[in-house]
């Protein structure tokens, strides 16, 4: 058992939590906005050009041929979503190289039998029996490759399927809950979704395995814009514009490491999340798709999802400003005042080391 252990070790091979949920699941969150969701962006660009020029005036051939490359390098940017899930796991498992290279087949692999959720197993399991026999033959060049891509293999075809379909029936029940419940599960959406965001695991990689949308994705978009908005708003005073600009823009879950020192940060950007929550599944019945659900602000991707979901008009920028910015904003605001004035936050708790 004791040299058991220590090969684990050596070979850098841990079962935990840790390494699963949150480093190589945060590093799929990579692999897919490298594809998924960078994809969408770039392709979404292309054909709102399109739609602006008026389709097919010959007048203006060569924007129309710029957005249609725009789509199609946007579309097949979306259809490598396993290659770039593969590659990041086993990156986010720290793999040696033949491993990593391999495993972009292996994701390929798992994305085609079971989707993103199918992709992270195959990748996960072919990466580890791939570290396991890495440079321990003379004919490491054949045996590690060899031995990722059947594990992959194996993994795509009799875990993957049912792992996908267990995320995926979780994520119609949690909108079928959403919809004949959305006052409450408005809140619970935006509180679980928004406090994933801010974890270092990925909200995004668990909103696109469980293909949430509907009302339940509006519910998760806006507790996600809450933290990062929330975030980015009332650290302004200690992070200045960098700050703002890192968590508004980027991720919330660079304050980690002060909520760990001062629990009592997170209650403002948690709290605006709760109360808007609700506000987007009964009043405004926001709606959005999977690949923006888990985004908030990060990159527009939950403000780009939440327009394809529900098209683009005035009114839907409009919901989407006082919902995803402003609200978040002002309720986050005012509840780190109210808690400042109790002592429970003080100047320095939001500070960033940028």
């Amino acid at each position: 058992m004791n040299n058991f252990k220590a090969f684990l070790k050596r070979k850098d091979i841990e079962f935990s939590s840790k390494r699963y949920l949150q480093e190589a699941l945060s590093a799929m969150a990579l692999g897919l906005f490298a594809s998924l969701l960078i994809g969408l962006i770039i392709k979404t660009i292309g054909q709102q050009t399109i739609l602006l020029i008026g389709g097919e005036d010959t007048s203006l051939l060569a924007i129309k041929s710029i957005a249609d490359f725009l789509i199609e390098t946007g579309s097949i940017a979306m259809g490598l979503m396993g290659a770039a899930i593969g590659i990041a796991v086993a990156w986010g498992l720290k793999a040696p190289p033949l491993v990593l290279f391999t495993s972009v087949v292996t994701g390929m692999m798992g994305a085609a039998f079971g989707g993103p959720a199918g992709a992270f197993i195959s990748a996960a399991i072919g990466a580890e029996f791939g570290k396991a026999v890495s440079k321990e033959t003379k004919v490491d060049i054949l045996v590690t490759p060899a031995l990722t891509l059947i594990m992959g293999m194996l993994a795509a075809k009799l875990v993957g399927p049912g792992v996908d379909g267990l995320m995926t029936g979780l994520g119609q029940l949690i909108m079928k809950a959403t919809e004949l419940q959305p006052f409450m599960f408005g809140i619970i959406i935006a509180i679980i979704v928004g406090l994933a965001l801010t974890a270092p695991i990925s909200s995004a990689a668990l909103c696109i395995m469980l293909d949430l949308s509907g009302l339940a994705a509006g519910a998760a978009t806006v507790g996600c814009c809450a933290q990062m908005v929330g975030f980015a708003v009332v650290s302004y005073r200690d992070n200045g514009i960098g700050g703002l600009v890192a968590q508004g823009l980027g991720t919330s879950m660079l304050q980690v490491a002060n909520i760990i020192k001062n629990p009592w940060i997170l209650l403002p950007a948690t709290l605006a999340g709760a109360i808007v929550g609700p506000l987007a599944t009964v009043v405004f019945k926001m709606s959005n798709i999977a690949l923006g659900a888990g985004m908030g602000t990060s990159g527009l991707v939950g403000q780009i999802g939440t327009f394809t979901a529900m098209g683009f008009s005035v009114t839907v920028l409009f919901e989407i400003l006082l919902l995803h910015i402003a609200l978040p904003a002002v309720l986050a605001l005012s509840i780190d005042k109210l808690l400042r004035k109790f002592n429970k936050v003080k100047d320095g708790d939001y500070l960033l080391e940028l």
